[in-house]
């Protein structure tokens, strides 16, 4: 265990690496800069900006400049607020955590509830109705479904207000975030329920005289969640950090908003930060989610 964690470990600094390398090269090779925009900004207050904030270096002295800043700890300062990135991340992250917590688990609870409902009443009426409802969701995207609830629920019928970090007013985003999400799992665990439940071990588990709920429990449910651990990983991380169209709808104001809102204004710095911290939440929540295998089913080696 602990030599596969060191390993996970040393190719998540790789791929940490090569992520930062790209997103840096990529950014800069697009025409424009971050202060182009600024229509009070002469030519010799661009490059006194430029100067103070390394622009003005070759590029690859730049990414070795702000790599040395990275693994002191160092995100900069926004070159368009001038505001600690650190703290900016911190701040957006509890917002987009809050949130994409509440779905995540919203999302994982039902669809393995509906989906074992499905496999357990195969080709009758409650799986029917689960499957329609799964494919339908899974067929409207985010972005739309969000639209629709925030001009249903907040202005037409004015039930739940607009959501704010003042209020808990969290069920609209929580509902986008999680609705496709759920609809996934609820398909994955009732295909896999429904192999889990032909296997040989559940048949002899039953001739045993087992009880059903042992059963599905116990040997059936414990297998078919395999597959839905592997989808729950990179899930949680997309989810948490936010939806970047859902957060815009509902101003949210979470890290996947600060991300849209430093390309837009082309803030090289918070477009890194949060790339950065994207990346290794997704490497960290995938190592969590390899460990967890081992968990669910002994079988299962690091080998």
């Amino acid at each position: 265990m602990l030599r596969y964690v060191v390993k996970r470990a040393c190719l998540a600094i790789v791929t940490i690496f090569i992520i930062c390398a790209i997103t840096f090269f990529t950014m800069n090779a697009i025409p424009g800069g971050p202060f182009d925009s600024e229509k009070a900004t002469t030519p010799e207050v661009k490059a006194a900006l430029e100067k103070r904030y390394n622009l003005d270096k070759p590029l690859v002295e730049q990414f070795v400049i702000y790599l040395g800043n990275f693994f002191h700890g160092d995100f900069g300062v926004s070159l368009k607020t001038g505001r600690d990135i650190s703290k900016t991340l911190v701040t957006s992250f509890k917002i987009s955590a809050k949130i994409g917590g509440i779905a995540m688990a919203f999302a994982v609870l039902f669809g393995v509830f509906f989906g074992s409902i499905a496999a357990l009443m195969r080709n009758r009426l409650p799986d029917r109705i689960i499957v329609f409802i799964s494919t339908l969701a899974a067929a409207v995207p985010s972005f739309v479904l969000a639209t629709l609830l925030l001009l249903v629920f907040c202005i037409k019928l004015g039930w739940i207000p607009v959501w704010s970090p003042t209020n808990n007013s969290i069920i609209l985003p929580v509902i986008s975030l999680a609705f496709y999400p759920m609809a996934y799992i609820t398909r994955l665990t009732k295909s896999s329920m429904l192999d889990a439940l032909g296997q040989d071990y559940v048949r002899t588990a039953k001739a045993k005289g087992v009880a059903t709920h042992k059963v599905i429990f116990k040997h059936a449910l414990r297998n078919a969640l395999i597959p839905v651990i592997t989808y729950v990983g990179p899930m949680t991380a997309s989810i948490i950090t936010g939806s970047l169209v859902v957060e815009n709808i509902f101003t949210i104001g979470g890290l996947g908003q600060k991300f849209v809102t430093g390309i837009t204004n082309r803030d090289y710095s918070m477009i890194m930060a949060t790339t950065i911290f994207l990346a290794v939440l997704m490497v960290f929540i995938n190592l969590i989610s390899d460990i967890i295998y081992k968990l669910v089913d002994p079988r299962i080696t690091f080998e």
